[in-house]
């Protein structure tokens, strides 16, 4: 299975990009936050962590294999995750990430189905679906991104020390009364500095810390 590809960009389409590695061009579908990122570098050398899966019916005796590219790992967990939820197969899910990773696990953190609705083929069933499934799930990629809503890899790689733990102190800051938002806020400042935890109290401590400070 490729799980990385590095190559020179050729060509970026509607739904996938071409990349040249050595003799060989590769054909790798992206969604349209990737897209969007990639689509003025054309001609330069880029990576993509990437997904295998096969598309087809092999009833029918035709299945290709097919490559799915992210600029991270964080955001190919994160489609991996998304595509667990019942009826939401890998092309629905390709076609559904038309905005930033961090921007789709807020609204399913905030049970805004509303929102999410507003993403391509997901109806209020299949969002209602999204929040039940994964709004436990997705602390660490809602932490993840800079403020101009691209990854930040240093982000990506404290947010995902441990995942649980992050998610559990979460919902302590809203059992106490934080906002979703607030909530966020509160363990990017205390993410920021670096440091190691091992429980939730630890955070809790460095949060209520750095506020009284």
């Amino acid at each position: 299975m490729i799980t990385r590809i590095t190559g020179r960009l050729n060509r970026v389409l509607d739904e996938e990009v071409r990349l040249q590695v050595g003799p060989l061009e590769y054909q790798v579908l992206v969604p349209e936050f990737i897209r969007r990122h990639v689509q003025h570098s054309t001609g330069q050398e880029i990576a993509l962590h990437t997904s295998e899966y096969h598309d087809g019916n092999p009833m029918q005796g035709r299945v290709v294999p097919r490559l799915i590219g992210f600029m991270n790992e964080a955001e190919l967990e994160f489609f991996e995750l998304f595509c667990t939820v019942d009826k939401v197969g890998v092309r629905k899910a390709i076609k559904a990430l038309v905005r930033p990773v961090r921007e789709i696990a807020d609204a399913i953190q905030r049970q805004d189905t509303k929102w999410l609705t507003t993403l391509p083929g997901v109806g209020a069933a299949t969002a209602e679906q999204i929040v039940a499934t994964l709004r436990r799930k997705v602390t660490k990629f809602a932490l993840m991104a800079t403020p101009d809503g691209e990854t930040a890899p240093s982000q990506v790689a404290k947010a995902d020390a441990d995942g649980n733990l992050l998610e559990d102190a979460y919902q302590a800051l809203l059992s106490v009364g934080h906002s979703p938002l607030e909530a966020r806020n509160r363990l990017d400042q205390a993410l920021a500095g670096n440091q190691k935890f091992a429980t939730v109290e630890e955070i809790l401590l460095a949060i209520y810390n750095k506020a009284d400070a």
